[in-house]
């Protein structure tokens, strides 16, 4: 097991080929930003269905040409198997990051979500296989843990799911768990938790919520809270994912593959003081939000009331070390926001 730092440096001085799936996203187009900052190939797939064009260009923007020449895009979609063969020709580690995100949105329409978080996962899978991929990591979630009261969240006890959108997750998880199994499929899964940072999309009717919030204050709309405010979620900045996706993919530890490991702060932060840290920070920019209150609505279906990560099996296995917490991470987002949103 390799340190972040020594894996970095490893990055430095080899030069690998990675598909990233979903690199029009959020969680992807960072991913994919990071990897050619480091010397890294890349190529890219999406769709654009919830993924952005101006992800894309913002990682161009914020590249040296060089790094940026490793790029190569391809526009595409993971239901379809022969695309999933094809852009996984020579490529050494995958991060599938492609999926339909949202609670909400899976319970609206399941049948979408399953075709592409489902079946989408498994043509990744057998193009893996089939290309002789070195290692595949998947992005699963902290909602396959459903309605499981204990806290905190370990990967080995989970409750029933409360939402379709859980389900496909859940279900991704035992391919990953088959694949290793049967076919000796070097695969690990993460479960994220309430991921945030620069490129997460406020606009979408699903967004997450600290981008969602953070536009409605810079715009002088209405904050809504689901419930009392007391919900609370294990806040998990970007660079904490970007770290876990690549010990993870570079693992050497044999007992890793075929596992799922939680990616998060073991912190946990509710809803109100969420709303307060946000004002707070974001009264820098306009005054007046220091008097915002918020609104409180109906808890919504399918939602986990508190959720909270033990670490611990990603720590000793993957040596995973979260650098960021809710604060540092929220001071260096917040300038991305101001800037993009406001």
């Amino acid at each position: 097991m390799q340190s972040f730092t020594e894996l970095l440096d490893h990055l430095q001085k080899n030069q690998y080929t990675w598909l990233v799936t979903g690199c029009a996203g959020f969680i992807g187009s960072n991913l994919t930003e990071f990897l050619l900052s480091k010397n890294q190939k890349v190529v890219g797939l999406d769709n654009f269905s919830t993924g952005k064009k101006e992800n894309l260009a913002s990682i161009k923007s914020s590249l040296e040409h060089e790094a940026y020449e490793n790029f190569q895009f391809v526009e595409g979609d993971i239901r379809n198997l022969t695309t999933c063969l094809e852009v996984s020709k020579d490529v050494d580690y995958i991060l599938h990051q492609a999926a339909l995100g949202s609670v909400p949105r899976s319970i609206k329409d399941p049948i979408n979500s399953h075709d592409n978080n489902v079946n989408g996962q498994l043509n990744m899978l057998y193009a893996a296989k089939e290309n002789s991929v070195k290692n595949i990591v998947y992005a699963s979630s902290s909602s396959v843990y459903g309605d499981h009261p204990i806290l905190p969240k370990v990967e080995s006890e989970i409750g029933e799911q409360l939402s379709p959108y859980a389900v496909t997750k859940y279900v991704n998880e035992l391919y990953g768990k088959i694949f290793w199994r049967t076919y000796k499929l070097n695969n690990i899964g993460i479960r994220y938790f309430n991921v945030f940072g620069k490129r997460q999309d406020p606009d979408s009717i699903y967004a997450a919520v600290i981008p969602k919030w953070v536009k409605a204050m810079l715009h002088g709309d209405d904050v809504c809270i689901f419930g009392d405010g007391t919900t609370s979620r294990d806040f998990c900045y970007i660079k904490n994912v970007i770290q876990m996706n690549l010990l993870a993919a570079l693992s050497k530890n044999k007992d890793s593959f075929g596992e799922v490991f939680n990616c998060a702060c073991h912190d946990q932060t509710d809803l109100n003081t969420l709303f307060n840290l946000l004002k707070n920070n974001l009264s820098q920019y306009r005054p007046e939000l220091k008097y915002l209150k918020p609104i409180y609505q109906d808890f919504r279906p399918g939602d986990v009331k508190h959720s909270n990560a033990d670490i611990t099996k990603a720590t000793e296995m993957l040596g995973y070390s979260p650098e960021y917490f809710i604060k540092e991470g929220l001071n260096l987002s917040l300038e991305w926001y101001y800037e993009d949103l406001k």
